[in-house]
């Protein structure tokens, strides 16, 4: 081409910092995420348990077994990162609360 960038570049990048609103939200959104991914999980292993397999060929029994696991266990690990996530948002959220009620009780003094 011609040697111009197509998209503008800004010089100057805004850095935005946590604070206690933005964890707690995000712990909620998380939270939520999790919860909604624990309540699929059961229902995807509630429907796997109702619906056993019909074959006679040992492969086919091993290896929808092994699918049905595996895909069970993707939705637990997805609810499982997504709980340990909105727990560290909300100990993020209190840590930083904690420190500008001290530092305003500090700046009183």
């Amino acid at each position: 081409m011609n040697g111009q960038n197509l998209t503008p570049q800004t010089d100057a990048k805004k850095q935005v910092t946590a604070s206690p609103f933005r964890c707690f939200t995000g712990a909620v959104i998380s939270g939520g995420m999790g919860f909604a991914a624990y309540s699929l999980m059961i229902a995807i292993a509630t429907n796997f348990a109702s619906k056993p397999i019909h074959s006679i060929n040992p492969l086919v029994v091993k290896i929808s077994s092994a699918v049905r696991t595996l895909v069970v266990g993707v939705v637990a690990l997805g609810s499982g990162i997504f709980g340990i996530v909105a727990i560290g948002l909300l100990a993020l959220g209190v840590q930083l609360l904690v420190q500008q009620l001290t530092k305003q009780k500090s700046s009183e003094n």
